[in-house]
């Protein structure tokens, strides 16, 4: 997971350059974390993503 927040990183930070360095590394961990839903978002099912916005309640 580690390596993988780390290139999302790297790519988010190269998409949009006035992120800081702790911005696009928060959000790559994040990325990284929720990378099944993030996939499945990515897979014609965007309403994955209100997975995110409205976790259940444990």
């Amino acid at each position: 997971m580690l390596e993988l927040a780390e290139l999302l990183a790297e790519v988010l930070q190269k998409a949009v350059p006035s992120l800081s360095e702790q911005q696009v590394e928060e959000a790559g961990i994040y990325m990284a974390k929720n990378r099944d839903v993030f996939a499945k978002a990515f897979k014609s099912q965007p309403d994955a993503l209100s997975e995110l916005l409205n976790p259940a309640a444990e």
